[in-house]
């Protein structure tokens, strides 16, 4: 029997995982409940993936790649003219705004990574290229630090349920930049 070929299905795997884990968390997760969710053989899980830590560095980048969407979709980061504060603290309304379980799983994988070394590799690539595009507008102490400070914001807003605070956010910002 020939293979079929589907190009899409390293992808299809990818968004599979991102659904489970959103699902069921990070305990959810394994090569048979990405396969049964993407609608695979398990072989093509394993096939794409080898382990578990390669598909959920796949997974993290991609959802790295979602933020870093939302970043330049807004484009105030690289306006010199723009209110920094307040085009972080807007930033991350978008993206607190609305369903949080997209914003949740990102943070659940990203917070895998203290306990999966191979995930700190991509989990500081969000961090070192937010921090990268900061310093264009501050210095690169100032950038990590804000980059903490948005960190922080988010988990709280997320780990307490509460409604985002885009004026508290904006003055603490605020006050890291000057």
């Amino acid at each position: 029997m020939a293979r079929r070929y589907d190009p899409e299905r390293r992808q299809r795997i990818i968004d599979a995982a991102i659904r489970v884990v959103g699902d069921k968390g990070l305990a959810g997760l394994s090569h048979r409940s990405v396969a049964a969710e993407a609608d695979v053989p398990l072989g093509s899980t394993t096939y794409h993936f080898r382990t578990l830590d390669e598909l959920m560095v796949a997974a993290l980048r991609q959802a790295n790649e979602g933020f870093a969407k939302v970043v330049a979709a807004r484009g105030g980061l690289e306006d010199t003219r723009a209110d920094l504060a307040g085009e972080l603290a807007a930033l991350m309304g978008e993206w607190l705004g609305g369903d949080r379980t997209g914003v949740e799983l990102e943070y659940e994988l990203y917070l895998a990574a203290l306990r999966r070394p191979a995930l700190r590799p991509v989990a500081a690539e969000w961090a070192e290229d937010l921090a990268e595009r900061l310093a264009r507008r501050t210095d690169p102490v100032t950038a990590r630090a804000l980059v903490a400070v948005l960190d922080g914001i988010c988990l709280q807003v997320l780990l307490t349920g509460a409604e985002y605070d885009e004026a508290y956010a904006r003055e603490v910002l605020g006050r890291v930049i000057l």
